[in-house]
């Protein structure tokens, strides 16, 4: 008898824990931005579609970095032109800077994101920035789109451990948290960038934003599955009351600042997760394991997500 037929996950309610998550797909952007081999554009958008009828709502379409350093995602402007949108369903865009809001704007982009650092060593990597000098690129940005209609979120990477500085300190991701947040964006994710961190340090740091005046409802989390901890951390961030999660369809994308990562939670295991503890989220997982079947035979290679293993086997 195979794992579908004995209809599991059995479902358990554990106390404590929200009544619905949001689910913030990044597989499209995230997951796919690292690939060596470009994805056709028939192939994303038809992704895409897929995601978007597995129930999925939100969906972060692309990025409008410069093509020299995402050569991936070089097509953002006609993605978007040949996207059709479905009702309910919001398709965010990641945008770096200026430029990059002309094109968002441009194209008509409704949700945006920005993508800051938690430290020194990965903001002169990424962004060729100090941490503070990050803030004078991003200020104009999130100004100029939320005067648009705009809604912004803020990504802070690095939040529990950066490869050059090792452990960061929980009042120094706090600070710059909260200055994103006085910039103008909506909601935080908090990003294990290289999938180091351990379900007491979520904690910790969620309790910090608490105790700097930021609520759980203006955050969202964002794990690295390298040293197979993003399904416990989600948990202890869930049990903090957070209810918006970003995962990648089947496991898609990694950090390349970490040679062992493994890539983003997997969206089929936190369905499974959530599913057991009977909180809602809208997606349909045998619709969302076929999706991801579907793209590992386009990839060339297996889904990571053990839950697509198991349940395609």
């Amino acid at each position: 008898m195979g794992v579908r037929e004995l209809g599991l996950p059995a479902r358990a309610a554990s106390a404590g824990l929200p009544e619905r998550v949001t689910i913030w797909e990044v597989g499209p952007r995230d997951g796919l931005q690292n690939e060596k081999a470009v994805v056709p554009l028939e192939v994303k958008l038809e992704f895409l579609d897929r995601l978007a009828g597995a129930g999925l709502t939100t969906l972060e379409a692309t990025s409008f970095v410069h093509p020299k350093w995402v050569p991936q995602l070089a097509d953002a402007a006609d993605l978007l032109a040949g996207l059709v949108p479905r009702d309910g369903v919001r398709y965010p865009v990641l945008v770096p800077n200026a430029r990059g809001l002309d094109r968002a704007l441009e194209s008509g982009v409704g949700d945006i994101a920005v993508f800051a650092s938690a430290t020194e060593s990965f903001a002169r990597r990424n962004l060729n920035s100090t941490v503070d000098e990050q803030f004078a690129m991003f200020e104009p940005v999130v100004t100029r789109a939320r005067a648009a209609g705009m809604r912004v979120r803020g990504y802070l990477s690095m939040c529990f451990g950066d490869t050059w500085e090792g452990p960061v300190p929980v009042e120094q991701v706090a600070a710059v948290g909260r200055r994103l947040f006085e910039l103008g964006c909506e909601q935080l994710s908090l990003g294990d960038t290289i999938g180091v961190a351990t379900p007491g340090q979520v904690e910790e740091l969620i309790d910090a934003y608490a105790a700097a005046g930021i609520g759980v409802d203006a955050l969202a989390v964002h794990f690295h599955d390298t040293y197979g901890q993003a399904l416990s951390n989600t948990l202890a961030a869930l049990r903090r009351g957070v209810s918006t999660v970003d995962s990648s369809a089947g496991g898609l994308g990694g950090c390349p600042y970490a040679g062992s990562a493994t890539g983003n939670l997997a969206t089929e295991d936190l369905v499974w997760m959530l599913d057991g503890l009977g909180i809602a989220h809208g997606a349909d997982l045998d619709a969302l394991v076929a999706t991801s079947v579907w793209m590992a035979g386009k990839l060339g290679r297996p889904s990571q997500s053990r839950v697509v293993q198991a349940l395609s086997g």
